[in-house]
């Protein structure tokens, strides 16, 4: 382990007193020391230069591997067996897991445990060949590593439980969190660096929608307003007999009926056969201008 983290860390193993001694003459305090003891088995004094205490709990996270319980060790936890097949053959393991108290069967060729149940509460000791069978169907709760017993970093001491985060999940709450207060803060118009952009954008499109609702004309809403007259007009001119209109504006309502064609027959040859799309188009060249109305209303 200290091969593996030499280049990152370094990692110095005294006694507690020196340890103190060595703590105290830094100029720091005696009472950090002793709440960073707590827990600690084998203490060790660990420093880091390039990473803090987040990056420091992760490095020796990957160091922590588990281990077959022995006679004498303590549970760390509960120890929990799940009603599961074990995927081992049939042998002399079905009657020593029942005598452990772990109900075993064979069935289908395969042992199989027949209910979930707490085999050992945290604290309590291992005894026997409890240890050694529990690691047979994968159980190995005896944690070996190097265990932070916390971190003081700028003053502040950390506990491992502070340390032991979901990085991924924290980036997203976080990203989360911060969307949220954008969203809000756009919503009471709280002005700010990053609000600004945001709100005359918005600003400017509510106020382009007024002027084009209230029919003042400007540069940017003048070629919006002609756009719908024209297509209002054409609307208009829709409902007219054929012969009542020029040359110039039976042209413009056929261009358009060869478009709004157009983009019938598109979008009917992705649902329909072939065949029923020609004969929508025959039907639609043979009713000429009728139902125009209808097309520009």
């Amino acid at each position: 382990m200290r091969k593996d983290l030499r280049q990152t860390m370094g990692i110095q193993v005294a006694k507690k007193r020196l340890m103190r001694r060595a703590w105290t003459e830094s100029g720091f305090i005696e009472e950090d020391l002793e709440a960073l003891f707590d827990g600690a088995v084998q203490p060790a004094i660990i420093s880091a230069a390039d990473m803090n205490s987040f990056d420091l709990f992760r490095e020796l996270k990957k160091t922590e591997a588990g281990r077959a319980a022995k006679p004498g060790d303590f549970a760390p936890h509960d120890i929990v067996v799940e009603k599961q097949d074990t995927g081992m053959p049939p042998g002399p393991i079905v009657g020593e897991l029942n005598s452990v108290g772990i109900p075993a069967k064979i069935m289908g060729g395969s042992v199989h445990i027949q209910k979930k149940l707490t085999v050992l509460k945290e604290g309590e000791e291992f005894e026997g060949d409890l240890g050694m069978l529990l690691s047979k169907i994968g159980i190995n709760p005896i944690v070996t590593g190097l265990r932070l017993c916390g971190t003081l970093e700028d003053g502040t001491v950390f506990n491992p439980k502070v340390l032991d985060i979901d990085i991924e999940q924290f980036e997203s709450d976080l990203i989360g969190t911060m969307a949220g207060a954008f969203n809000l803060a756009c919503n009471i118009r709280w002005f700010t660096t990053q609000t600004t952009p945001t709100l005359i954008s918005k600003a400017s499109s509510e106020a382009l929608s007024v002027a084009l609702e209230a029919g003042i004309a400007t540069s940017k809403t003048l070629p919006l307003l002609i756009s719908r007259a024209n297509a209002h007009a054409l609307g208009v001119a829709g409902l007219l007999d054929s012969d009542a209109m020029d040359d110039d504006l039976r042209s413009l309502l056929g261009a358009a009926v060869e478009a709004a064609s157009a983009a019938a027959a598109v979008a009917e040859t992705t649902e329909e056969a072939p065949a029923e799309a020609d004969e929508e188009e025959e039907e639609e060249e043979d009713a000429e201008f009728e139902g125009l109305g209808n097309l520009f209303g």
